[in-house]
């Protein structure tokens, strides 16, 4: 009688594992000879190359006026609805977390300092991944009774390509990914830096959690917005301006660390060895895995967020820029501020050291400040992992309405709430490598989903960033910029009035 569940868990986990074989692949991939291993890495960055190309460079041609998009973002508001910065906010909670600290770390320790220069790749051609799937989430949301919009990739599957069957897929594999799994991923984050720099039990963590993570998530997706809009900037800014204290202190030794991270990239320090392919297969492996697991640009979970606002100028390409620049911070910025200490603290090849993930990178701080280094990154991914949770579970919750209709979803997103704490609680206690396997194979999913999804309407949001381009040229100023769905073919039938009716 006890052989059977163990057979049977034996055989889900290698279904697991083949698939997410299939869909990340394996360290050994280019040795492999096998074309299918690691679909979703060719997908993803020829996705990032076509984007790139066919918005013309956007990610480089648009880089200051991302900027300036920024300094308005709070304008434009609805009474009681969500800014472009919300929005914004919103999308960097569940950017900056566990990624950013842990999966760095991660990376760099299998993958060795190469995988962050493939943490930059993804990030630059992201960009316009980003921009595309986060304009076609403005240009097909909806508007809802609380005056939050909702949106995204569900969204605009089924109205842009009329597959209600692929939206409800999608939907399931984001809330296994996001709305269960990896709060439970960012929970066991906190627990362990927190027991690693104060000594207290994981289940005091849990519970602590609980009591925080409850009152945001009864709030609904406003007090998502609102709590992110606040923590979010200024962690990000502390723990920024942490890591450029440590590089200009340690100047002298940063050439030699950039020059490690393309050495790596591209095999050079293997190449002795004979293993070139099997070194470039781990730091690309690792290095656009983490670096999609952190920026998620592609992945079809941020556009989740820049559905919601209201932006300002009210036009579908605003939150494409927004989102553009939400990859450029969570990567280029945040993600390298952390390779950047464990590089230069020498803990990666160092014999003696066995830590990993946020202990490796508690420890390569500790190394520049002493102890208290240890206890800043606690804190630091205490609200960086808070700020995923109550926004991964935002993108559940928008994600569960869709599956369920608006009249009808109460009593889901009521039980969906209480899983999520659940998760949170379990999270901070276990380790459960078996469901975050099987998260990864959830979200490799839903990323190919998307892809395939928005290289399908791609034609839309060219034409919406033309469209926003030639206000532009034109001299219009932001105030005067508008949108009109009855100026596109295609949105003319499929967008929703109500959304754009002022």
């Amino acid at each position: 009688m006890l052989e059977q569940p163990n057979a049977f868990t034996e055989g889900f986990n290698a279904f697991v594992d083949w698939g997410n074989g299939i869909i990340w692949g394996s360290d050994s991939w280019l040795i492999m000879n096998n074309p299918w291993y690691g679909l979703l890495v060719f997908v993803l960055i020829g996705a990032g190359l076509y984007f790139t190309v066919a918005t013309r460079f956007i990610q480089f041609r648009h880089f200051g006026h991302m900027w300036n998009l920024l300094r308005s973002s709070g304008q434009g508001r609805k009474e009681g609805g969500i800014s472009s910065f919300e929005a914004l906010m919103t999308s960097l909670a569940a950017r900056v977390g566990t990624g950013n600290l842990a999966g760095v770390a991660i990376a760099v320790y299998i993958g060795g300092p190469g995988a962050v220069f493939w943490m930059w790749i993804t990030a630059i051609l992201g960009m316009s991944t980003s921009f595309i799937e986060s304009t076609l989430a403005q240009a097909y949301k909806v508007p809802h009774e609380d005056n939050v919009y909702r949106g995204g990739p569900a969204y605009y599957i089924e109205k842009g390509l009329g597959q209600r069957w692929m939206a409800i897929f999608f939907s399931l594999c984001l809330l296994v990914a996001f709305g269960l799994a990896f709060n439970g991923v960012q929970a066991n984050s906190i627990a362990q830096a927190t027991n690693q720099a104060f000594d207290t039990p994981s289940w005091v963590t849990g519970l602590v959690l609980v009591v925080l993570v409850a009152p945001v998530v009864f709030g609904g997706l406003r007090s998502v917005a609102k709590v992110a809009g606040k923590v979010v900037p200024i962690m990000a800014i502390l723990y920024v301006g942490l890591a450029l204290y440590i590089i200009v202190t340690n100047i002298t030794q940063f050439p030699a660390a950039i020059a490690l991270i393309f050495k790596s990239a591209f095999g050079f320090e293997q190449a002795a060895g004979g293993v070139l392919g099997y070194g470039i297969a781990q730091a690309m492996i690792n290095g656009i895995k983490r670096g999609l697991f952190s920026n998620e640009a592609g992945m079809g979970s941020a556009p989740n967020a820049a559905a919601t606002a209201k932006s300002h100028p009210d036009h579908p390409a605003v939150q494409g820029f927004m989102q553009m620049l939400g990859v450029f911070i969570d990567t280029l910025v945040i993600c390298s501020a952390t390779a950047a200490i464990i590089i230069l603290s020498g803990v990666i090849g160092d014999p003696n050291v066995e830590e990993e993930g946020i202990k490796l990178t508690q420890l390569a701080l500790s190394k520049f400040v002493g102890d208290w280094g240890i206890y800043f990154v606690a804190v630091a991914i205490f609200f960086f992992a808070f700020t995923s949770i109550i926004a991964n579970y935002s993108y559940g919750e928008s994600n569960l309405e869709f599956i369920s209709g608006h009249k009808s979803a109460k009593v889901p997103i009521i039980i969906f709430r209480f899983l999520v704490l659940v998760m949170v609680f379990i999270g901070s206690v276990a380790s459960l490598p078996a469901i975050w396997n099987f998260a990864d194979l959830s979200m490799g999913l839903m990323a190919l989903t998307n892809l395939v999804a928005i290289v399908i309407l791609s034609p839309v949001a060219l034409r919406v960033l033309r469209d926003y381009e030639r206000q532009v040229k034109e001299g219009k100023t932001l105030e005067q910029i508008t949108f009109d769905p009855d100026r596109f073919k295609k949105l003319k039938d499929e967008a929703n009035r109500d959304a754009w009716k002022d």
